[in-house]
């Protein structure tokens, strides 16, 4: 069998149900502690935070899809700084993508952990290669290809090499990891608006306030308060596995 496709068909092999996260107290710690490792100190963060960009990005190219908008482009840069464009008639269409960057990596957060607990471990990673395969095709910079390419590669890389039995303990870490790479960035953001302001212009928030007239610190609010329901949602989910019933 060619290696593609054994590739295949662990790809779709992925799309069937089995066992979920089963992991003692310890071991969530454990999956906890390797998601801080990867979204909390700087040498990690540089590389993973490029993901949560990427995820950033894609946040806001898919609800501009949602909103019949055309994507014309998605930029990314080793900053990590992004800007998606799309082309589109109507202000609502334009604030409702623009909103939907920062929460996304939140909510990508919580479905791999809910994944995980459910048994749908090994779907998640599989709908992950195929979202930023296809993601592949709106990137309109060198530095964007490099970081797009890289997270596809990673992706197929946890496809291929991670043992059925190990995929639920890496979605779930993984979607913890999104979960505090989101507030990371939100704590960015924040910073922009009250200590950097020379960078506002860069801002969503900053960028919504200009198209809708309301006020920056409104989205602020809007984005932390979606974030802060996506992890109190991932709490709730890894809840029965913390506190088994029997």
């Amino acid at each position: 069998m060619s290696w593609t496709a054994d590739f295949w068909n662990r790809l779709t092999a992925g799309f069937s149900r089995a066992e979920g996260l089963d992991a003692q107290p310890w071991l969530l710690v454990f999956i906890a502690a390797g998601a801080v490792l990867l979204s909390v100190p700087a040498p990690t963060w540089r590389w993973f935070g490029l993901f949560v960009t990427f995820v950033h990005e894609l946040g806001h190219a898919f609800a501009a899809l949602t909103a019949g908008h055309r994507i014309s482009g998605i930029e990314l840069r080793f900053d990590h700084s992004g800007q998606m464009r799309s082309l589109g008639r109507g202000r609502f269409g334009a604030v409702w993508a623009g909103f939907w960057g920062y929460p996304v990596p939140a909510l990508t957060g919580l479905a791999l952990v809910w994944a995980a607990v459910a048994g749908w471990a090994s779907a998640a990673l599989s709908i992950g290669v195929l979202v930023l395969a296809a993601a592949l095709v709106f990137i309109r910079n060198i530095q964007g290809a490099a970081i797009a390419l890289g997270c596809a590669a990673a992706s197929v890389l946890l496809l291929w090499f991670v043992p059925p039995g190990g995929t639920a303990y890496v979605t779930a870490s993984l979607g913890i990891a999104l979960l505090v790479g989101a507030v990371r960035d939100w704590l960015n953001l924040l910073s922009v608006h009250t200590r950097r302001r020379s960078a506002l212009q860069s801002s969503d928030a900053w960028i919504l306030a200009q198209r809708s007239y309301v006020p920056s610190a409104v989205w602020l609010l809007l984005f932390a308060a979606v974030i802060a329901a996506c992890a109190a949602g991932a709490a709730w989910v890894l809840l029965p596995v913390w506190l088994p019933a029997d």
